[in-house]
C-alpha cells in the first residue's frame, strides 16, 4: 500500500482490557496473572519458557475439555500485586528490574536457571507482595 497522500481515521484502542482466546483445557481464575503461550493463546502463569505476561484476569473461564480459541477470558493490563515467591523472592535491590513467573500467582527473581519467563518490571515489594507492571 502506498504511503499516505491524506488524512486517516486510524482506528484505535485503549490497550487496557482484552479479551483473549484460551489455550485448549485451560482453567483461568480472577485475579490471576495470565500469560500468552507460544502458540498465542491465554494460559493461567506458570513455570515455563516462552510464555508472555498478558496482565490479570478479570474474570474465572474453565476451558476444560475445549480446543484452542474455544472461550476467550477478559485480561486487564497494569500494575497489579502477585505473591512474592519463597524459595526466590523478590527483594528491594530488583526494584525496576524484570521479576519471573512462577505460577498464576507468584512471581521470582530470578528465571530459575532458565526455565521461567518475564512476568514484568518490580514496581514495588512490600511485606504482602510484589507490584509488578505488566504492559
Amino acid at each position: 500500500m502506498p504511503a499516505l497522500t491524506k488524512d486517516r481515521n486510524t482506528p484505535a484502542r485503549d490497550g487496557v482490557m482484552l479479551s483473549l482466546p484460551m489455550a485448549a483445557d485451560a482453567k483461568i481464575y480472577a485475579g490471576s496473572l495470565v500469560v500468552v503461550n507460544a502458540a498465542g493463546y491465554a494460559a493461567p502463569g506458570s513455570t515455563a519458557l516462552n510464555l508472555k505476561a498478558v496482565g490479570r484476569a478479570e474474570e474465572y473461564v474453565d476451558n476444560t475439555g475445549g480446543a484452542n480459541g474455544a472461550k476467550t477470558v477478559l485480561v486487564k493490563r497494569g500494575i497489579f500485586k502477585f505473591e512474592n515467591s519463597g524459595a526466590d523472592p523478590v527483594t528491594q535491590a530488583h526494584l525496576m528490574g524484570t521479576c519471573y513467573v512462577v505460577d498464576d500467582q507468584t512471581v521470582a527473581a530470578t528465571d530459575g536457571s532458565g526455565t521461567r519467563s518475564a512476568a514484568g518490571k518490580v514496581i514495588g515489594v512490600e511485606a504482602d507482595g510484589v507490584w509488578v507492571e505488566i504492559r
